[in-house]
């Protein structure tokens, strides 16, 4: 662990959040002007496909190479490669080629660029932090990202009113170049011990073990199994929030637009909180109380007619959110020995993207067939009964307790 473990960490953050940025500014204008140039639900559709699907197939490739290789390189690599993509984009959009089929391929590429660096950045972080200060900083960098979130949708409608989106693309590519040089010149970090060693085995090997080693090791198995499910039956709440805001309360824009800030401002909050008080010694107890009462809250969207009620109610599943994904995230970066975390972040990031669009595959056409209030209710059940057997899976609360004398990433006590 380096000394100047804050620096570092500060760096990196940074230069990740500029990057996020400038690709939240384009992804909601790519989604933006697709809406109003075709205003079908079609294309809508293949969009939001080519924005998940390459991610789901490529994680688990990509979890090989932030074991293999130097995490940090992989990092720049990606991002440069969405930069580019983003620059030709911007050209060919100024010169008036702008056929539909490009903002898909960019949606693709910008996926494929989110696969290779998830499980990287998931694996960096435990090389730059203690591991004592691993819930704190994850935290802090959630309330980062739920602030880019709030402001990159207001400033990329400002810029399309005011100029068009080349100056978006524009944009993100230099928020991109900007992360890179962080990383380049101020980021100066070990190479993890594998990266060094030369690969006596083959990449499908190291894929393999990496599959192996998640087999053999039960809290791995059960923390994905409670993950998965988490996330089809929070798809409801998460994608259907503002279709029933817009049936029950009427069409609106400022009642979305409220809807979406405070959910933001939940999150920011939430993330400072977390930051804060650190959790609970047991991250699992963290994550089951954050299951539980996402759940109840869920359950309560079903019943509530007053507007400012339900937008209250939205802002403290916001506040929720971060202790689930601070938690989750923490106790696999403490867990799971460092040479394998960037394949079992891979396969996190293969069930994250891909469990919530396929819950939606589900309570989306049933959203046409019952009124929503009665999705929230059954859904808000079910995450209610989940996060109670969480809180008593034997194996999950085993793996969550601190580790004993305050070893770092890798010092395993379950199996």
């Amino acid at each position: 662990m380096v000394n100047n473990w804050k620096k570092n960490a500060i760096l990196f953050l940074a230069s990740q959040n500029i990057s996020l940025f400038g690709s939240s500014l384009v992804q909601y204008a790519i989604v933006w002007h697709i809406t109003l140039t075709t205003q079908s639900g079609v294309m809508m559709t293949i969009s939001i496909i080519c924005g998940f699907l390459p991610t789901f197939f490529l994680s688990p490739f990509a979890g090989v190479w932030a074991d293999r290789y130097n995490r940090k390189i992989l990092i720049i690599l990606s991002d440069s490669m969405i930069a580019i993509a983003t620059l030709i984009l911007a050209v060919l959009f100024f010169y008036g080629y702008d056929p539909l089929w490009l903002l898909f391929v960019m949606s693709a590429i910008r996926a494929l660029g989110s696969a290779i660096q998830t499980p990287a950045i998931g694996a960096f972080l435990p090389q730059l932090v203690p591991v004592d200060k691993l819930t704190k900083v994850n935290a802090t960098n959630g309330s980062i990202k739920a602030l880019v979130m709030l402001v990159s949708p207001m400033l990329s409608g400002a810029l399309l009113t005011m100029s068009d989106i080349v100056t978006v693309f524009l944009m993100d590519f230099i928020t991109a170049a900007l992360a890179v040089l962080t990383l380049l010149i101020f980021l100066h970090v070990p190479v993890h011990a594998k990266a060094k060693e030369k690969q006596s085995t083959s990449y499908l090997s190291d894929m393999y073990k990496g599959f192996e080693y998640i087999k053999n090791r039960g809290y791995i198995k059960s923390f994905f199994l409670f993950c998965a499910l988490f996330f089809v039956l929070a798809a409801p709440v998460a994608f259907l929030s503002s279709l029933q805001v817009t049936r029950k309360f009427g069409s609106d824009v400022w009642r979305l637009t409220a809807l979406e800030i405070t959910f933001s401002v939940g999150m920011m909050v939430g993330g400072i909180i977390m930051a804060a008080w650190g959790a609970f010694k047991n991250k699992v107890h963290s994550m089951a109380l954050a299951i539980i009462v996402i759940g109840a809250f869920t359950f309560t969207l079903g019943f509530i007619a007053d507007f400012w009620s339900y937008i209250i109610i939205t802002g403290l599943i916001g506040i929720t959110i971060p202790v689930f994904n601070t938690s989750s995230t923490v106790l696999l970066q403490e867990r799971v020995e460092e040479n394998y975390l960037g394949r079992v972040f891979g396969v996190f990031g293969m069930i994250s993207s891909v469990m919530m669009p396929l819950g939606m595959l589900v309570f989306g056409p049933l959203a046409d067939i019952i009124r929503i209030d009665w999705i929230f209710v059954g859904t808000g059940l079910l995450l209610f009964i989940q996060g109670c057997f969480l809180a008593g899976n034997k194996v999950m609360i085993e793996a969550g307790k601190p580790i004993p004398g305050g070893e770092g990433p890798g010092e395993e006590r379950v199996d």
